[in-house]
Parts: structure tokens; C-alpha cells; sequence
């Protein structure tokens, strides 16, 4: 069996393109502290193995995008710059360490024989049809949906990463969609472990999954605990191929802050808002956040919706998809792939 990433995350970088500085925050007392500072390209360059240097320069020229950076330091040790652009002036993402940017069988790993996620569809507002699915922790023979107490945050995370992936790429194959797509949530403690970058790729590679069909879930609180941490967690898995979603937008108290440097795909409004649909100044709020999406690149998603009927006003308001008891009940991955092509 496959063993989990070994990489693991020893601080963040920003890079900063006006000034050509990047910038290392590694924890004292780690491997990699003796980087921590500002750094021009040429003064970090002569930390490198002769064979590395040029590779920054590199990476950095492209001003948008993901990065994915493999250095050797002259100690001998490899790092690996993983992240994205913010915008074109500057970069941010994670500092790891170990042997190689993991390549992991994604059939060698196992989640929980207990966890048994459901499946909540999400509907396009432009035609009706499933335009993906969110998934959600449930456990076999556990009432409710609190885990079984030898459930550690880790492994629900990383068990609910594989079982999404397997069930997506399910549904791909049953269904003959190749644009159906699934939402994962990360927590803040998630992201703080900076561990899912390496797992993310490796299941979205090993599935034959494209660019954003797996899409992760953050919300405020994520940004609030250690803004600069989270967004640099958050551009290393973009930097992977993985949809990036804001949760529960427009509910917290820094949600434009969050907006303003993550380049997010999707924004998902809460059922706080949507609840109190027809309301003259709830709706003008909405169509406000759903023309600010669109004008920014992203689709916008409605939750917690209960009534059919609200759908036609949603359209109006501008939203892309609904999700929803008044549309679907979470359901098991089998009773997905039948919905999907029912």
C-alpha cells in the first residue's frame, strides 16, 4: 500500500514582482528557518545546488497561473515552492519539504470501511440539469453526522478528498459528463496542515480528473484564523488543479477582503440570505453579489433552498445553480449515478 504525502509544509512564500523580492516565513527551530527572510533571486540562488538556480527566475516570469517550483538547497535538502498568482504583481503559496512532490497511487488509498459520504446535487439555473454534487461526511451505523470519536480532523479530511474523487469519477464515467463536477469542504485547521496539495493531485491524476472538477470549499473562517496562511494554503491547491470555492459568502466579516486576493471559481450564498428571498433590499444585495461574480469570473451558487418556486427569482437575481432539499436530499453515490441520468 501507498504511503500518505510525505511533504510537509515549513512556511509560506509571497512573491513580490515590483520589487523582485520574495519574501520566506518559516517557523523557527524547522528545517527550512535559515530561509526565512527577504530575498532577491540572485541572493536566494546562492542557497541552491548549482543545477536549481535559474529555476525561480522561471517560475516567476509567467505573472499569472499556478507555480510549482522543485528546488535543492546546497545542504542537499529539496523544497518545493507550490502556489498561484494572486495577480499579476505578485505570488503567494506553501514552502515544503521532502524527497519529491509525492506521486501516490490513489487506489492504494484507503478511506475509512465507516465513512459513507452522501451526495447533495447542485442545479444549473440555465437548463435544470445536475451540474455537480456536494459531499457530505456520514458514517455507516452512526446516527446523526458527528464522526466516530478514532476519527482524527486529518483523516475525515484526506478520507473525504478520496471518497469524492472515487465518486466523481463514477459518476464521469456512468454518466458519459465529462463536466460534472464535486465540492469538497477543507476546514481552517485543514488548511493549516498544508498536507492536501500533494493528496489533491495525486487523486485528481490518478482519476483522470481535469482542472477544477474537484473543487474545494473555504469559508471566512479559514481567512480569519491566519489570513496569509490560508491563502497560501488556498493557491497551493489551485496551483494543483482544484476549484476553489468561497462558503457561506456575504455572512462573515471580511468577505470582500477574502474576495479581493483569492481568485476564487465560485461563490456560495448562504441560506441566511437566500431565506429571505423577495425582500426589496435582500434581493438587491443578491443581484449585486451574483453581478460581482460574474464579473470577476466566477459562478455563483444559491444554498438551502426549499422552495421550487423561489428558482425562476434566483434566475432573475442572476444565479448560476441551486442546491437544496426543494431540488434533492443528500443521497448515496449509487442513488447519484441514477439521478444523474435519470
Amino acid at each position: 500500500m501507498a504511503t500518505p504525502p510525505s511533504t510537509q509544509p515549513h512556511g509560506n512564500w509571497h512573491w513580490h514582482a515590483p520589487s523582485q523580492r520574495l519574501v520566506i516565513d518559516a517557523p523557527k527551530a524547522t528545517a527550512l528557518s535559515e530561509l526565512t527572510g527577504e530575498w532577491s533571486i540572485d541572493a536566494f540562488e546562492q542557497m541552491l545546488e548549482g543545477l536549481s538556480r535559474g529555476r525561480l527566475a522561471k517560475a516567476f516570469a509567467a505573472i499569472e497561473g499556478p507555480v510549482r517550483c522543485a528546488l535543492r538547497l546546497s545542504s542537499g535538502r529539496d523544497v518545493h515552492l507550490v502556489g498561484a498568482f494572486v495577480r499579476r504583481s505578485e505570488a503567494r503559496g506553501l514552502l515544503l519539504v521532502g524527497d519529491d512532490f509525492p506521486e501516490i497511487d490513489p487506489s492504494d488509498l484507503q478511506p475509512g470501511p465507516d465513512l459513507a459520504p452522501v451526495f447533495q446535487p447542485i442545479i444549473s439555473l440555465r437548463d435544470g440539469r445536475i451540474a455537480g454534487f456536494e459531499a457530505l461526511a456520514r458514517w455507516d451505523g452512526t446516527e446523526g453526522t458527528s464522526p466516530p470519536s478514532r476519527y482524527e480532523d486529518e483523516a475525515l479530511a484526506s478520507n473525504m478528498l478520496i471518497r469524492s474523487a472515487e465518486t466523481l469519477a463514477m459518476l464521469r464515467e456512468t454518466s458519459g459528463r465529462d463536466d460534472v463536477f464535486m465540492h469538497v469542504n477543507l476546514t481552517a485547521r485543514d488548511l493549516a496542515r498544508g498536507t492536501f496539495p500533494a493528496l489533491v493531485e495525486a487523486l485528481m491524476n490518478g482519476y483522470n480528473l481535469p482542472p477544477r472538477a474537484l473543487r474545494i470549499e473555504l469559508t471566512e473562517q479559514a481567512a480569519l484564523r491566519d489570513a496569509g496562511h490560508a491563502l497560501s494554503a488556498a493557491m497551493a491547491l489551485k496551483a494543483v488543479g482544484a476549484g476553489l470555492v468561497l462558503d457561506d459568502f456575504g455572512t462573515g466579516h471580511s468577505s470582500f477582503a477574502w474576495l479581493a486576493d483569492l481568485p476564487a471559481d465560485s461563490l456560495k450564498i448562504d441560506h441566511g440570505l437566500t431565506c429571505r428571498l423577495g425582500q426589496l433590499r435582500i434581493d438587491t444585495i443578491l443581484t449585486t453579489i451574483t453581478l460581482l461574480a460574474s464579473r470577476l469570473g466566477m459562478t455563483s451558487t444559491a444554498e438551502g433552498i426549499e422552495n421550487k418556486d423561489d428558482a425562476v427569482k434566483l434566475r432573475g437575481l442572476g444565479f448560476d445553480h441551486v442546491q437544496g432539499f426543494a431540488f434533492a436530499r443528500p443521497m448515496s453515490a449509487e442513488a447519484a449515478a441514477a439521478f444523474l441520468v435519470a
